[in-house]
């Protein structure tokens, strides 16, 4: 395993290397949804470069940053299976923002209007700023990313495109907890009441797309919150259906569409988003 503070040490070694590279940007804590992508990207590059970082512009509240979970010794002994062609990259603030952390402005149109960008301002502002900066900086081959945060996948796609930055994005699966629950750094801030609550989430969207075709949009709104709102610790903070290209909140459903469910739920002082493709009607 290679670690590096700076991505100019980083691209003084790369050059010195042959073969491709797949980058898997994180904000650490790392958990097997991290390591799925670790996993396709060693099966697809010759190196496999990991970038832990806390990106402080995509945050729209301080103690939502001051409490987001680190644990870098942990991060990297979850890494060591990949030690023969792993480089890791761990910056400080000043090597990805060298002026000032702040974040860009960027259009992105439809897709980053609803759902998050509606929901946290400036967010995606800073995602994508942080993305284009490990881009720029770094020049890996292929980018990995999780479809649990399918809407910040399609706008680090919408990047790429726009800036002509030449790599190719992979999506991949979200990976869950054997009960269901969506894989996330922030689960690890739930106490036992609302980790034992939280798996109703997954099961009310699994049981929405099962009636998909009999259920108007309005109804699976309200299903969703009744459902998850039967327990105590939980509060759904946006149910919506969107269209996948566009991802456009719709109230009816047309044939032949790609449609995705789109929900964050808040389990105490946690917020918890997850998404559910929803097949054809």
């Amino acid at each position: 395993m290679f670690v590096f503070t700076t991505h100019s040490e980083l691209r003084s070694f790369l050059k010195k290397q042959t073969g491709s590279v797949g980058l898997v940007p994180t904000m650490g804590a790392l958990h097997k949804g991290h390591l799925s992508l670790v996993q396709k990207a060693a099966e697809n590059n010759n190196w496999v470069l990991v970038s832990i970082f806390i990106n402080p512009t995509q945050f729209n509240n301080a103690n939502d940053l001051a409490k987001y979970p680190k644990n870098m010794a942990k991060d990297l002994e979850l890494l060591t299976p990949y030690n023969k062609k792993l480089i890791v990259y761990t910056p400080n603030d000043s090597d990805l923002y060298p002026k000032a952390i702040n974040a860009k402005k960027y259009d992105f149109g439809s897709l980053a209007l609803h759902m998050e960008g509606a929901f946290r301002d400036n967010h995606f502002n800073g995602v994508a700023t942080v993305i284009e900066a490990l881009f720029r900086n770094l020049k890996p081959d292929r980018a990995y990313f999780g479809e649990k945060d399918f809407q910040q996948l399609q706008i680090i796609k919408a990047l790429n495109d726009q800036l002509n930055l030449g790599i190719k994005i992979i999506g991949c699966p979200i990976i869950r907890e054997i009960d269901g629950i969506a894989m996330s750094s922030r689960n690890q801030l739930l106490n036992k009441k609302e980790r034992n609550a939280a798996p109703i989430i997954h099961q009310t969207l699994q049981e929405i797309a099962e009636n998909n075709g009999r259920w108007d949009v309005n109804y699976m709104n309200h299903f969703f919150k009744k459902s998850v709102e039967e327990n105590f610790f939980l509060r759904v903070e946006y149910f919506f259906v969107a269209e996948e290209a566009t991802l456009i909140p719709v109230s009816h459903l047309k044939k032949q569409n790609d449609y995705r469910i789109f929900v964050a739920v808040n389990a105490g002082k946690t917020r918890l988003i997850d998404t559910l493709k929803l097949g054809r009607i």
